[in-house]
């Protein structure tokens, strides 16, 4: 796949959920889901043949409902979370399922178009609120799921037979959280949720505890976050002032980068897993951004030695490091672009989902691969 040759991949209904796989990533694989009013709901899986540059899907349906939120796990390749509306009686509801795939991808005999999963379980949210926002893979934990439902995060333990609530975070005076993710550090204990303009972490270990808040993160909704997997205490946030933060929740009362170059909402945010000064945002202006935060990254430049001095790590002559700022606007999109995800196989791709039912998957341009590596 050459890097200037985005692949775009069609969908038949409108979509708004992406995901990466996320355990044993040897291979580019996407997996995208669709939003239709009709029962008649799908979910895509979808493979880069990086020899071939061709793409290769498998079709499941999802008779579930329609899907606004899809997460992959981090410890089996074939286990998705899905949270989906659909309609009982008159009434809209919301649910979450884990989705199972099949091990093997290759219809059978009576699959004639679409896949089937292997196994389906419903969480049970009822009574515990109404939107369900995000269902949340634990980092190291196989069997922890956290579901952000309303102003409540569930603790969901998988070790038994039926997965089961088995604590509640019920955050006072947060009408409704946004969405949530977990912090890769401090043991896994913390869970970071978004509600309005501020971000607030929890203590799993205590469901009355705020570890830390950023009051007024922005000065409209928050929609997105993550973590720096390779940088303690920084996350990023994107929201509906069009503005990307990047955070260092020891110091909760200024960001230490931001970039103001989106034109409308932000809706996805995501750090480069392995050279986490590539960030990836999307908005409802169309646009996917690849931005560097190479000063605030795990790879910045400047060290500090015993005696307080800055300097330019490694050898003699001051090696040219990747500037901060904007690199490069992919626009191929014609609709809100909701979801972006890098591929966890290769740290040089991307795929980006508009509301349209597009994908695209695309590449980080080789000059600044190679700046980096070089």
């Amino acid at each position: 796949m050459e890097e200037n040759n985005s692949l775009v991949y069609g969908l038949d209904f409108q979509a708004r959920a992406l995901a990466s796989q996320q355990a044993e990533s040897n291979d580019v694989r996407f997996f995208v889901a669709t939003q239709s009013l009709k029962p008649n709901n799908h979910l895509h899986v979808v493979d880069l043949n990086e020899d071939s540059s061709a793409l290769q899907s498998r079709i499941f349906t999802h008779p579930y409902g329609e899907v606004w939120r899809l997460t992959a796990s981090a410890h089996d390749p074939r286990l998705l979370a899905s949270c989906y509306s659909l309609l009982k009686g008159t009434q809209v509801v919301m649910e979450t399922a884990l989705l199972t795939l099949p091990e093997s991808l290759e219809p059978k005999d009576d699959e004639l178009e679409f896949l089937t999963f292997q196994s389906v379980e419903t969480l049970s949210t009822s009574g515990y609120g109404v939107e369900i926002r995000t269902t949340e893979f634990h980092p190291t934990d196989a069997n922890q799921l956290a579901c952000v439902v309303d102003g409540k995060i569930l603790l969901f333990n998988r070790a038994e037979a039926a997965t089961r609530v088995v604590a509640e975070i019920n955050a006072k005076n947060v009408p409704k959280f946004t969405t949530g993710r977990w912090s890769h550090f401090h043991q896994g204990n913390h869970f970071i949720a978004l509600h309005d303009c501020s971000i607030r972490s929890y203590d799993v270990r205590d469901p009355n505890h705020v570890v830390w808040s950023i009051e007024e993160a922005h000065s409209q909704m928050v929609r997105d976050l993550d973590c720096n997997p390779n940088k303690q205490c920084h996350i990023v946030t994107g929201g509906d002032d069009g503005v990307m933060k990047v955070w260092d929740f020891r110091n909760t009362k200024e960001h230490v980068f931001a970039r103001y170059d989106h034109h409308h909402w932000i809706w996805s945010v995501r750090f480069n897993t392995y050279h986490d000064q590539l960030l990836l945002s999307s908005g409802s202006d169309g646009k996917v951004l690849l931005t560097c935060a190479g000063s605030v990254s795990s790879e910045a430049p400047e060290i500090i030695t015993g005696d307080g001095v800055e300097q330019a790590g490694g050898g003699s002559e001051p090696r040219e490091h990747l500037a901060d700022g904007l690199l490069q606007t992919f626009d191929q999109h014609e609709d809100s672009v909701y979801g972006v995800e890098w591929s966890t196989a290769d740290p040089w791709m991307f795929a980006s989902l508009s509301y349209d039912g597009r994908m695209i998957i695309s590449k980080v341009p080789k000059q600044y691969k190679y700046q980096i590596l070089l």
